[in-house]
């Protein structure tokens, strides 16, 4: 094509010459050089038309590429801040995250991230010095120079990082798996704030910490803290898999095994089977704390969820003894009623869906499993109860094995003695048998003397007798020859 244009431009100039040339007769030379300056300048000119023709349509493509990416880059705002539009479930965007995140900020009120551990003493009374981190802290020498003409206000006092006397909770934070930011992975116990500056704060413990906590604090591995103004509330939903919806089957939603078996590696089985069954159907076995009902309104119900005591949830919780909000944040506001209409369903404990079905307002719909949240402050309490009864336990088990372990040598001393006086037994028990035999063997010779003694004797006792017969019959027969011989002599 440029070969093309640079060949009509050639014939073109030649024509234009021949032309010329053909009217030098006729033409004056004026007409002539106007001619040709004017067929000149087109043909000069139409290198830059063209360029620039060409520089227009770079220029369009390029205007087109932009609005396709402007085009693109809108949607892509639009499903960060509103999450997927075709999918009424998802919670991924920015806004629904926001509100969870409002939501569980509710829940821990005021915390502070990224404090760094500057210093740990726990000689004595136990002191802790956090700080902020350089990036967060609060130049409090700078001074905002007041502009030309303006009356010099002073400068407002920077205001300390947390309220003296406080009392607050402090994790340690880590690095989870496929987790970018640092996240509360060790809970390292209660505190009071001592004192507080913009960028440090010192704490005590209000009760002595366990082995674990303190180690982790000592030794530094703790490095970086959270501290929480409220424990964290436990919940159903953080363990939901995620685009899980509620179906028939599940109130909650599919349950994520892998994040429950991860978080929960050091349970018990029997700990982790509740987590897992969370939301399902109900069991005939299961207590009557975990059987919740869906009922269905028959007519419209409206019930009050909102207390008459106004308070913070610092000074005793979220809720009075009714189960109604007191916290201004949880609270509806208008009357305080919650209005259920005709055919919406709703989940409820048994006994409030009995109370429901009895007063006619609801059907039972079907009856699921739902495990009982943890009051980590109570939780918390039992587990260092149950660690102190289980140190008190310990103490007696290592008197009592110290004791056994006393009795098991002088059970060995005497088994060694007795095993010497065994050797011993046995040596006099060898000597006796030799002795048993020798006398055996003496008895058995004396048995047989004595036996031939006897015989001997028995026949010595009856010739004995053979000669006492002799001699009586021998001593008669004298006899009764005197007295013969006596009586012839008279």
């Amino acid at each position: 094509m440029p070969y093309a244009l640079l060949g009509l431009l050639i014939v073109l100039v030649l024509v234009e010459a021949f032309l010329l040339w053909k009217a030098r007769a006729d033409w004056r030379w004026f007409e002539m050089l106007a001619v040709f300056v004017t067929i000149t300048l087109a043909v000069v000119f139409v290198f830059p038309v063209a360029g620039a023709l060409k520089s227009r349509s770079a220029w369009h493509k390029i205007k087109e590429d932009l609005e396709v990416r402007l085009e693109t880059a809108v949607g892509l705002h639009k499903d960060l801040r509103d999450g997927d539009r075709n999918n009424p479930l998802s919670d991924q965007g920015v806004l629904p995250l926001t509100q969870k995140l409002a939501a569980l900020g509710i829940e821990a009120g005021r915390r502070w991230r990224g404090l760094r551990l500057t210093n740990s003493d726990f000689n004595g009374e136990p002191s802790i010095v956090l700080s902020r981190p350089v990036d967060d802290a609060v130049d409090a020498g700078a001074v905002e120079e007041p502009a030309a003409g303006a009356a010099a206000e002073p400068a407002p006092q920077p205001l300390p990082l947390m309220d003296t006397g406080m009392i607050v909770y402090g994790f340690g934070e880590g690095r989870g798996p496929n987790i970018d930011v640092p996240v509360p992975v060790a809970y390292l116990g209660e505190f009071r704030v001592v004192s507080s500056t913009p960028n440090q704060v010192t704490l005590t413990t209000t009760q002595p910490l366990m082995p674990d906590q303190q180690a982790l604090i000592a030794s530094g591995e703790a490095r970086s803290w959270s501290i929480y103004e409220m424990l964290p509330l436990d919940g159903h939903e953080p363990f939901v898999a995620e685009g899980s919806a509620a179906d028939d089957d599940n109130v909650l939603g599919r349950i994520d095994d892998q994040l429950v078996n991860a978080v929960l590696s050091q349970a018990s089985e029997e700990t982790r089977a509740k987590y897992l069954r969370d939301g399902s159907r109900v069991q005939p076995d299961d207590p009557p704390l975990t059987r919740w009902v869906k009922v269905e309104f028959l007519k419209p119900y409206s019930i009050g969820v909102d207390s008459p005591d106004k308070r913070p949830a610092l000074d005793g919780g979220f809720f009075d003894g009714d189960g109604r909000a007191v916290d201004s944040r949880l609270q509806v506001g208008g009357t305080g009623d919650v209005k259920f209409e005709k055919g919406q369903q709703l989940l409820v404990k048994e006994e409030a869906a009995d109370a429901l079905k009895a007063e006619g307002f609801a059907r039972l719909v079907d009856e699921y499993y739902l495990r009982p949240l943890n009051n980590y402050r109570l939780v918390l309490r039992q587990i260092r109860l149950r660690n102190e009864v289980l140190k008190n336990r310990t103490v007696q088990l290592t008197r009592e094995q110290k004791i056994l372990q006393a009795s098991i040598d002088v059970t060995v001393s005497m088994l060694a003695a007795n095993q010497t006086e065994k050797l011993l037994l046995e040596q006099d028990f060898d000597q006796t048998e030799v002795e048993r035999k020798a006398i055996q063997e003496h008895h058995e010779a004396l048995a047989k003397q004595i036996k031939a003694t006897r015989e001997k004797l028995v026949g010595l006792y009856r010739s004995n007798q053979a000669l006492e017969a002799e001699l009586t019959e021998f001593h008669r027969s004298i006899e009764s020859n005197v007295n013969s011989l006596t009586a012839a002599g008279r």
